[in-house]
């Protein structure tokens, strides 16, 4: 898979699903202008993978204008083995000295939150066309609260959103992001 394919994809999903349905309110100040930085890592490796992501931790520390990275992992496809490198990536970051300084969040397309029913709809607002670390700015993040008086409102509007609109609606759109991606090339 191209590596084109693979950033389109993730392009069309912040633009289609993440700000059309508004999962999350800042996206589209980081999309608009583009201060999104998408980067593909092939690795299979998880020492060469926790290599990219540091390298993209300080990509973020020398280009302030990038506001957010987004870095793709085709080879975490199975969510065990993402959820295996997320945990090492969390202690990572920690060990890189970056905790409080960067914040990871993480999209999967088997996403699923611990607790929640298998079929449950809330899981794509985490749910991604490919494997993904999100690494966003903890000072953007705190910036950007301060106009959110319940932070929690946005988790609970988003599993009421997800409710409404049903797995098969949203499991059609992550499709046709890597569809769209694909007629790209």
């Amino acid at each position: 898979m191209s590596e084109k394919v693979v950033i389109d994809a993730m392009r069309y999903w912040v633009d289609d699903v993440v700000i059309h349905h508004n999962f999350c309110p800042f996206a589209r100040f980081v999309r608009h202008p583009e201060t999104i930085h998408y980067q593909v890592c092939q690795a299979t490796d998880v020492a060469d993978i926790m290599l990219a992501l540091h390298r993209a931790c300080v990509q973020l520390d020398k280009n302030a204008e990038i506001s957010t990275t987004l870095l793709m992992v085709p080879s975490l496809h199975r969510f065990d083995d993402y959820l295996d490198a997320l945990s090492l990536a969390q202690v990572m970051i920690a060990q890189w000295n970056y905790e409080g300084v960067y914040q990871l969040a993480s999209f999967h397309p088997q996403y699923e939150f611990e607790g929640e029913e298998t079929a449950s709809p809330s899981h794509y607002t985490n749910r991604a066309p490919y494997p993904t670390f999100h690494l966003i700015r903890e000072a953007d993040i705190t910036k950007a609260m301060e106009g959110y008086s319940d932070p929690d409102s946005i988790f609970e509007a988003n599993i009421e959103r997800t409710e409404a609109l049903g797995c098969s609606h949203l499991q059609a759109q992550l499709s046709a992001c890597i569809k769209k991606a694909q007629g790209d090339t």
